[in-house]
């Protein structure tokens, strides 16, 4: 029986974001989204040009969750096996064997530091450890650690020398978060910061055996009916093969999002109802993820093109169209 109770999570959670404010500015709404990702068990993909702090950002959380932590910068010649791992041939007293060296992705939580900076094959080496919380090498499956988290960052699609990601690596990311320049008073705050003196050493506030129980408590929130036809109402939206689509999904959208987006949208509004201390979600929490969790799922078509639309504009269409349910 868990001794957690929601309160508790949002007073830990709480903690949480007061601990990075001392360090990142401007960032809370990025922040509580990585928050319930970490909880709801998810990944996460942040998008933004260079120099916003990015990695900062990533780092400082696992600092604050006291993760083991490692980076891999994604370059065009980088290998899979930089990443899961490689089998090397040892001599043992005159008798070869093969040994697994394990690779970075051997960690809670991993940073792949712009992943669009390298080739799909390499990429997709990151498909199995996302999905199954494992890497199997010779036919062998190696468990990674518990809690395991990735955290990818990316460089908008135009920028030189990017690749876009592949459906199947997109769909394994519960949140697709995009960062923008900040604030004219957020960024002289910033300038403050990191120009006057040393930068705040933040203090671990949450253990290992903690978040596994935050993340068990999470999977097991009661949803209400309502709450769970609503995520898969604005999920269905989104595919514009079925009879009963919205003009937005007609009009924009060429593919839409399948069913792990319905499960992200249940499990991310658990893990925000219990952050604010609530057993259970309701409506407005699905909505709330809905595009983070949407935005990266979808397809646009060249009519969106034409009239100046993005997936997260085409997503915000979208939940117009879709009511709340009425209880």
């Amino acid at each position: 029986m868990s001794t957690l109770t929601p309160q508790a999570i949002q007073e830990t959670a709480d903690r949480i974001r007061c601990e990075l404010g001392r360090l990142l500015v401007g960032q809370d709404e990025i922040i509580k989204l990585l928050m319930v990702s970490l909880f709801a068990r998810g990944h996460c993909l942040l998008i933004g040009v260079p120099g916003l702090a990015k990695t900062l950002l990533v780092k400082s959380i696992g600092e604050v969750l006291g993760l083991p932590f490692k980076r891999i910068q994604f370059t065009p010649d980088l290998m899979p096996s930089d990443i899961i791992g490689s089998e090397l041939l040892k001599d043992r007293g005159g008798r070869l064997e093969f040994e697994f060296q394990y690779g970075p992705v051997f960690t809670s939580l991993l940073l792949a530091d712009e992943i669009n900076r390298t080739p799909p094959k390499t990429q997709s080496a990151l498909l199995e450890a996302m999905q199954e919380h494992a890497v199997t090498i010779a036919g062998q499956s190696h468990p990674l650690p518990d809690p395991f988290l990735v955290i990818a960052t990316q460089n908008p699609i135009e920028q030189e020398g990017t690749y876009p990601l592949p459906e199947a690596q997109l769909d394994r990311f519960m949140f697709s978060l995009h960062l923008g320049y900040p604030k004219k008073e957020e960024e002289v705050e910033i300038v403050r910061r990191t120009t006057l003196g040393e930068l705040p050493v933040l203090a671990n506030t949450l253990s290992r055996e903690e978040i596994i129980e935050v993340q068990r408590m999470v999977r097991a929130a009661p949803v209400s009916d309502h709450v769970l036809k609503y995520a898969v109402e604005i999920a269905s939206a989104t595919r514009p093969s079925l009879a009963n689509f919205l003009p937005p999904t007609r009009d924009y959208i060429e593919w839409g999002a399948g069913p792990r987006a319905s499960q992200y949208l249940v499990l991310g509004a658990k893990a925000l109802a219990l952050m604010d201390g609530r057993p259970t979600p309701e409506a407005h929490d699905v909505r709330e993820v809905a595009r983070s969790v949407l935005q990266h799922r979808i397809v646009i078509n060249y009519r969106a093109t034409g009239a100046g639309l993005k997936a997260p504009d085409v997503v915000a269409l979208l939940l117009k169209s879709v009511s709340e349910p009425k209880y």
